[in-house]
């Protein structure tokens, strides 16, 4: 083994089990938070450095908190909830992993969209953020 595959391969399985879950909490936080308008608390789920695109513009990227919080701030007030599901976390060592979810988002304004969240995270201080979150719709 080389590389991430290497550092992962060191942890242990309660050390691998408990990275997963926090990286799965964090997208769980993410939801609802988002669906809360709490933007403030959802720019902090990011790295400092960390950048994000919207499912409905994936290949748009948003860099940095403050670009971030601007970002989700001028957005139109509406309700929402996001269900995120079928999350797959990959350790590649004891500060990074990568993931993968299904989301279903309800806005009430017409059908809901169906799509992905592909993460990329790492440890800052002890506390998972995400430093690449990219959506996509499937439709």
């Amino acid at each position: 083994m080389t590389g991430s595959a290497e550092r992962a391969g060191a942890l242990d399985e309660a050390e691998r089990r408990a990275i997963e879950q926090d990286c799965a909490r964090l997208i769980a936080r993410y939801a609802n938070l988002n669906d809360a308008a709490d933007w403030r608390a959802v720019t902090a789920l990011y790295a400092p450095d960390g950048r994000m695109s919207r499912p409905t513009a994936s290949d748009d990227w948003i860099e940095g908190q403050a670009a971030i919080l601007a970002a989700f701030q001028a957005r139109p007030p509406r309700t929402t909830r996001h269900i995120c599901s079928n999350v797959v976390i990959e350790v590649l060592g004891p500060d990074r992993a990568q993931g993968e979810s299904a989301m279903l988002l309800f806005t009430g304004d017409g059908p809901p969209k169906v799509g992905s969240f592909h993460d990329r995270f790492v440890r800052i201080d002890g506390d998972w953020r995400f430093s690449e979150r990219r959506g996509t719709l499937a439709f």
